[in-house]
């Protein structure tokens, strides 16, 4: 129990300052921008889409939607891809957690590894695809960019500009709201693991792969990929097990596999951009983390990974500054909070009560064709789901207001629209759509 108090500690800190930086880059960075320059299937898109993806803190099941939306708003099957791939083994976030824990090598070697394996993604599909990778750019984007209501219920609430103020209030209530609703759960899963791992796996366990470092990555690889991880949820558990004996590289592995590779990421990709598309995405991040393992064994010394290990281990026993006990008090009470949100509070009820019954009423009075229909959307797992469905679903024709509620897996449609174009707007994203 003092493992696992110690290693919460040593992260909160650099956790909630993580955080923080998510929060001021979504407040203050155009959602648009992101797909401003992915339309054409060459390699400064996949570039480009990549160094996006990076420092963005979204969670493994997060990303996928929000590629989706990059794909139907016009970026090319390659950028898409390459954003894919990048964007979940990084994050802001889970560099300064990384730097926390393991140190600044692998701070450094995590991100590089990501980009190089996101470009090399991205342009296999671009060569695989070729003009069917383009980007499609049809007669709803526009509809989508003024859809694009960010992490509020409402879709009326970004309809003015923000003042400073305004976007730091958003910026603090994405980074320790919504982001400690989609994140927190993966988070705490990651420490349990972790303190498992510290208590129950023998300290010899990996002796048996000490000269063979290539069969301990493909064991990792066999452990991670069906497993879901979020960038920064694996890193407890890569320090545990390299505690135990993991090679460096093989905890790259993890790292990089664990949360760009679950069975979500297979399915939606595999159903969205096609078969050829899954292979050249699997094919580039196992072969992208195994390569970059080989590299952390082989040709870097093992002393700059193992010391900041070292020395976490020989400060365990010494008195947490009052700093860091705050900081663990706090990040507690933002995981308990989220847990309330997500277990409890209803979106509708929590946001939107007064905002949707009035917009439904000045609705029902002003047009008598206006429809108010509901649906069932599954696959959605965090806020980012949430938003990229609501997005989607904005921007059908026809649409005046939608509502999506995470717990319940439903929407709330209303207008003048097609029920079979909400559920293809839905299911673009990479959803499952009914209705009810």
């Amino acid at each position: 129990m003092n493992q696992f108090i110690d290693l919460v500690t040593e992260m909160s800190p650099y956790l909630l300052l993580g955080f923080l930086l998510a929060g001021l880059m979504h407040a203050f960075i155009p959602g648009t921008i992101y797909s401003k320059y992915l339309a054409k299937p060459n390699m400064r898109s996949v570039v480009l889409a990549a160094l996006f993806g990076i420092p963005l803190p979204l969670c493994s099941c997060g990303v996928l939607p929000t590629a989706m939306s990059l794909r139907r708003e016009g970026a090319s099957k390659g950028a898409a891809v390459s954003f894919l791939i990048a964007t979940p083994q990084t994050g802001v976030d889970s560099i300064i957690a990384t730097f926390s824990l393991m140190g600044l090598p692998f701070a450094i070697i995590r991100p590089i590894a990501a980009l190089a394996t996101a470009i090399f993604g991205g342009k296999m599909v671009n060569v695989i695809e070729g003009d069917e990778g383009a980007g499609r750019i049809d007669g709803t984007k526009e509809q989508i960019n003024d859809a694009d209501c960010g992490d509020n219920c409402c879709k009326g609430h970004n309809k003015a500009p923000k003042s400073f103020v305004g976007k730091i209030i958003e910026a603090l209530r994405y980074a320790y709201i919504d982001m400690m609703e989609s994140v927190g759960k993966w988070l705490v899963v990651g420490l349990v693991v972790a303190g498992l791992i510290t208590i129950f796996v023998p300290d010899s366990f990996f002796e048996v792969f000490k000269d063979n470092s290539f069969t301990s990555m493909l064991l990792v690889l066999c452990i991670s990929i069906p497993m879901y991880l979020c960038a920064t949820g694996s890193i407890p558990i890569a320090v545990a097990l390299m505690m135990k004996g993991l090679t460096p590289g093989a905890a790259l592995v993890l790292l990089m596999a664990g949360p760009a590779c679950s069975v979500a990421s297979v399915l939606v990709v595999s159903k969205v951009l096609g078969r050829r598309t899954l292979t050249a995405y699997l094919f580039s991040i196992i072969s992208g983390a195994i390569g970059f393992g080989l590299i952390t064994d082989y040709l870097l010394p093992r002393a700059w990974f193992m010391s900041h290990l070292v020395a976490n281990d020989a400060c365990c026993e010494e008195e947490s500054s009052l700093f860091a006990t705050c900081c663990t008090v706090l990040l507690f009470l933002l995981l308990a909070n989220a847990f309330i949100r997500r277990r409890f509070c209803s979106k509708d009820k929590c946001c939107c009560e007064n905002e949707n019954s009035d917009v439904s009423s000045t609705t029902k009075i002003n047009s008598k064709k206006t429809m108010k229909q509901t649906f069932v959307i599954n696959g959605m797992s965090c806020n980012h789901c949430r938003m990229s469905a609501e997005k989607a679903i904005l921007s059908v024709k026809g649409v005046t207001s939608a509502s999506v509620d995470l717990g319940s897996k439903q929407a709330v449609v209303e207008g003048e629209f097609s029920p079979e174009d909400v559920c293809k707007a839905v299911e673009e994203t990479g959803f499952t759509c009914s209705l009810l």
